[in-house]
């Protein structure tokens, strides 16, 4: 867990399957995500709509004089009734409580019961123990 792997929206990039390089089918990316903040890839979510975000004047979307605007809340409700994750709740923490604590928790909440490795927050799967075959 590290946090240039924490999106503007709050998602952790370590947790998401399209980064451990599989589809929601299990099937092997020919490439893996390099995350939401890496300098060859742009946020899969919310950059697109937020000039801010383009343009680097925030960080986190909780900076944002519109937070929550209607994009971030669109992928909170998908988040929240899919995977169980509240974007929302993850910035709030990193504003609250500091990066350090959020990724702490992250490594707890995520880590694998069988081998210690990092839970897949879609598919509830350890690729470390566990890789579909």
């Amino acid at each position: 867990m590290k946090s240039e792997l924490i999106a503007p929206c709050g998602n952790n990039c370590a947790i998401c399957v399209a980064f451990f390089g599989y589809t929601m089918s299990g099937v092997k990316r020919k490439h893996t995500c390099p995350s939401c903040r890496s300098r060859t890839g742009t946020c899969a979510f919310l950059k697109q709509h937020c000039e801010l975000l383009t343009k680097g004047e925030v960080e986190f979307c909780f900076e944002c004089p519109n937070y929550p605007c209607a994009h971030l809340q669109k992928l909170e409700d998908r988040y929240t009734k899919k995977y169980n994750v509240s974007v929302i709740e993850n910035l709030n923490f990193i504003q609250n409580n500091g990066m350090d604590k959020f990724l702490n928790s992250q490594k707890e909440k995520y880590r694998c019961p069988k081998c210690g490795g990092i839970m897949c927050v879609h598919t509830n799967m350890c690729y470390s123990c566990s890789p579909p075959e």
